[in-house]
């Protein structure tokens, strides 16, 4: 998947996805570098779960002047 197509793909795809590179990496047939290669690709599915958090985030609570949380319109 290319980087704006993951960028759509929910949060629920991507986590299926980190579980797939997991299970590779537990496979006692791959290389070593078949794991860091396993690996930098789940760092990057990290941090862009890690940023579709974050906006959801934003997007639910904003700390108003008086100190109320209310919901943050784009």
């Amino acid at each position: 998947m290319e980087n704006n197509e993951q960028q759509e793909a929910t949060l629920e795809e991507v986590f299926q996805e980190l579980s797939s590179i997991i299970e590779k990496m537990q496979e006692r047939e791959v290389t070593l570098e078949e794991s860091f290669s396993l690996y930098e690709q789940g760092i990057r599915k990290l941090g862009i779960c890690n940023e579709k958090i974050d906006s959801v985030e934003k997007k639910m609570l904003l700390l108003n002047q008086q100190g109320e949380l209310e919901a943050f319109d784009e």
